[in-house]
């Protein structure tokens, strides 16, 4: 859902300077690339909809959602590991661009659906998700909000009670028969619970930024702009999905 592993535990303060060192720019960079690559799968996966292969378009859909989870998975753990032993991290390298190659075959499937059910939707989500990135950006390089560790605390226990919400609908949904009441219907309380997930999401940037900045201010290797850009493609791809779940309870009413 979001990557509460981007905190003050895995940025070094110890200076790594046998290899070239990562920088804000090259993390941008990288964002923009796992960003392409998303944005070719999920015309793929558009396109299997729009020409009527709607089955394989949905193996499509939890082929991706499968295999970006374990990506991602591969990707942090890895990373992880390897700030720990103080060495630059090998598979983020390709794991974060399958991991976007993956999310695009989800995104794509999804966003086809839903377009096809309330035409403009789709383009309404992805313009409010890059406004809500901008503006997080522009209240962080202004220090209006700051990545403290109280604020990372409280974001990542919110994330955390996001995702637990969600598992247990899922499970609720398959095996008992029904879900938690209200938050996930159009009802008042499902509008006010889409938009608590949503600044959650948000804030989750606040984090993604303090990461890149303060790991290239520790001169860490160059392959980290890889595991920043990943952090924020995960960001980036929940607040979408979020704020589409938004739209369509308030399209539903």
């Amino acid at each position: 859902m979001s990557n509460p592993v981007l905190n003050e535990n895995f940025v070094s303060t110890e200076r790594i300077l046998d290899s070239e060192p990562m920088s804000i720019n090259g993390a941008v960079n990288k964002t923009a690339v796992l960003l392409g690559l998303a944005v070719i799968t999920a015309a793929y996966s558009w396109s299997m909809v729009l020409h009527g292969f709607t089955d394989k378009a949905m193996m499509l859909m939890w082929a991706g959602a499968i295999g970006g989870f374990i990506a991602a998975l591969i990707g942090i753990f890895s990373t992880a590991g390897a700030m720990r032993s103080g060495t630059a991290p090998k598979a983020i390298v390709w794991a974060a661009p399958v991991y976007a190659l993956f999310e695009g075959l989800f995104l794509g499937t999804i966003s086809s659906v839903v377009e096809a059910q309330y035409q403009g939707i789709v383009i309404q989500a992805v313009a409010a998700t890059f406004a809500v990135l901008f503006v997080m950006l522009a209240l962080f390089k202004s220090g209006a909000v700051k990545a403290t560790d109280t604020f990372r605390r409280v974001i990542f226990t919110a994330t955390l009670s996001v995702a637990l919400i969600y598992l247990i609908q899922i499970i609720a949904t398959h095996f008992v028969g029904h879900g938690i009441p209200q938050i996930f219907t159009a009802s008042p309380i499902g509008i006010g619970f889409s938009l608590v997930v949503i600044a959650i999401a948000a804030f989750n940037f606040i984090i993604d930024f303090d990461f890149i900045e303060r790991a290239a201010a520790n001169l860490l290797p160059k392959n980290y702009e890889w595991y920043g850009a990943m952090g924020l493609m995960i960001t980036l791809v929940w607040l979408y999905i979020e704020i589409l779940r938004l739209l369509l309870k308030l399209n539903r009413r």
